[in-house]
């Protein structure tokens, strides 16, 4: 009982360390004045006009949202197979290959970046979107694999044996009975996994190249060249449209009961 009230006041803690900077970005976006600072003087909304304008920043986002698409369907189209044999399959090794492919949550994320630009970059000569593709599809492959083995755990075998005993092939049982079961994981992992994605910066910083950039690695170049609220108004769309998708996919897909048998 009497840690309650020191907890709960460490959880009100940690809220204002994380939502109150957020919040700074936000009033900023609506200043009047023409450099970024806080409190905001006047309110004006012509900063996300000229966010929306920016050439670099339209570029980008298209490229965000193309590389984020790509990436989560391919580690999708791996992890899932992954999981089903590591929740439903003999392997030996099970905790072993677990922890390979759940690795890359563990290891930094420049660490693995500046080992596929030596692989990929400079040994293979591929192109700067393939070097992206296959460094966001590695990040992204321990979410489709944690994610949708926790839709598994919470999936009765019994159902696809079931099918299966009725005279179902097994990729018609996978199809019917597995596939809708694993629905909320798979929708969930995509999410998850085309924000992370969408937002990463150590990862695209090393494997990007000058003509084809990403939305977050962009905003980061133009901090460091101008400093004026158009950073903030672009943050803040992007932080709109964050919640936006978040608000429709939990209310269509219930992905929180997923995260909650992640242990």
């Amino acid at each position: 009982m009497k840690a309650r009230p020191i907890a709960a006041a460490l959880a009100v803690l940690g809220y204002v360390i994380m939502l109150v900077p957020i919040l700074f970005v936000v009033a900023s976006a609506f200043t009047s004045s023409s450099t970024l600072s806080f409190p905001p003087k006047g309110f004006s909304l012509q900063w996300f006009g000229k966010a929306a304008a920016y050439q670099p920043f339209t570029d980008a986002l298209l490229s965000s949202l193309l590389l984020a698409g790509c990436a989560t369907a391919l580690a999708l189209a791996l992890g899932v197979p992954v999981a089903l044999g590591l929740h439903r399959g003999a392997i030996p090794g099970r905790s072993l290959l677990q922890g390979l492919f759940l690795s890359p949550l563990v290891v930094p994320e420049l660490v693995i970046g500046l080992a596929l630009y030596q692989q990929l970059m400079i040994g293979l000569g591929q192109t700067a979107f393939a070097a992206l593709l296959i460094g966001h599809a590695v990040l992204l492959m321990p979410y489709a694999v944690r994610v949708t083995g926790a839709a598994l755990t919470l999936a009765d075998p019994a159902l696809e044996e079931a099918a299966r005993g009725l005279g179902a092939t097994p990729w018609r049982a996978f199809r019917t009975v597995t596939l809708p079961l694993l629905r909320p994981g798979v929708m969930s992992a995509a999410l998850l996994g085309f924000i992370t994605s969408f937002n990463n910066v150590p990862l695209s910083l090393l494997l990007q190249s000058r003509d084809l950039g990403t939305l977050p690695v962009t905003m980061l170049d133009y901090v460091q060249q101008s400093y004026d609220p158009v950073i903030a108004a672009m943050s803040t769309l992007i932080l709109a449209a964050t919640i936006i998708v978040a608000v429709v996919a939990e209310r269509t897909v219930g992905f929180t009961r997923i995260f909650g048998g992640i242990n």
